[in-house]
């Protein structure tokens, strides 16, 4: 068996990397335009070639997004999110549910182990959000409360590759939610196992969290599987 000497990094992987270094700690946060190319060309004394290429393959990777005559601007995070926004365009309902209880269930089990008093204030506060959007009936900020409410869950597990696949498959955890909010049985039961699921996180009771994530997944999956049989048409299915 023949093995290759490993090789140094070419110059532009190093501003590749440097530039997504920028991006995931938000110096450059999503939605700011990055810097001009003579700007970046200045700051870190590379030839304009370099950082073109650099720029080029974030583009390409979805992590920048060029508008004409406007610059160059940050539209996510990580290179993953884009790839796994595109798959979970093409996938089912039910495939959404299945990944979604796969990541809560862990993301809450580790956040009871792990949380701080910042996390459960912050945690509180969601859904607090989350009862007073149901209390107004304002669906849209119900949908995104809640949204809000299991992202604060997942961020209090403290592990950012968990944190980095729940942001990739925001868009579809919200279809979920906004699935849900025609059924005003399926909101209320989803609105006490929530709490349940605060109670578990602040107990650090590790399987009472999960527990509380799979039945709101599960009650979530009975009322997709009732309306299919019932004839209800819906997305991806």
């Amino acid at each position: 068996m023949t093995l290759q000497r490993p090789t140094k990094r070419t110059l532009v992987e190093q501003i590749v990397s440097e530039l997504e270094r920028l991006i995931e700690d938000g110096t450059w946060p999503v939605g700011e335009r990055i810097p001009t190319e003579p700007e970046l060309v200045k700051e870190l004394g590379v030839s304009r070639n370099t950082i073109r290429e650099a720029v080029h393959a974030l583009i390409h990777a979805g992590m920048l997004r060029t508008r004409q005559g406007d610059g160059t601007y940050v539209c996510s995070t990580s290179c993953l999110t884009p790839i796994l926004v595109r798959r979970v365009e093409r996938s089912k309902l039910s495939e959404t549910l299945e990944v979604r209880s796969a990541l809560e269930q862990e993301g809450a089990r580790l956040a009871a182990l792990r949380r701080t008093p910042d996390d459960i204030a912050r945690i509180k506060l969601a859904y607090d959000n989350c009862r007073k959007a149901e209390e107004d009936g304002n669906i849209a900020c119900y949908i995104r409360s809640d949204y809000m409410f299991h992202k604060e869950i997942i961020a209090a597990a403290h592990n950012s590759i968990l944190s980095d696949l729940y942001d990739s498959i925001s868009e579809a955890v919200e279809q979920v939610v906004t699935f849900g909010c025609g059924n005003l049985e399926l909101t209320r039961q989803h609105s006490e196992l929530n709490e349940r699921l605060v109670q578990a996180i602040i107990a650090q009771d590790e399987a009472g969290s999960a527990d509380a994530v799979r039945a709101y997944i599960d009650a979530s999956r009975a009322m997709l599987l009732k309306n299919r049989e019932g004839g209800t048409e819906l997305q991806h299915e």
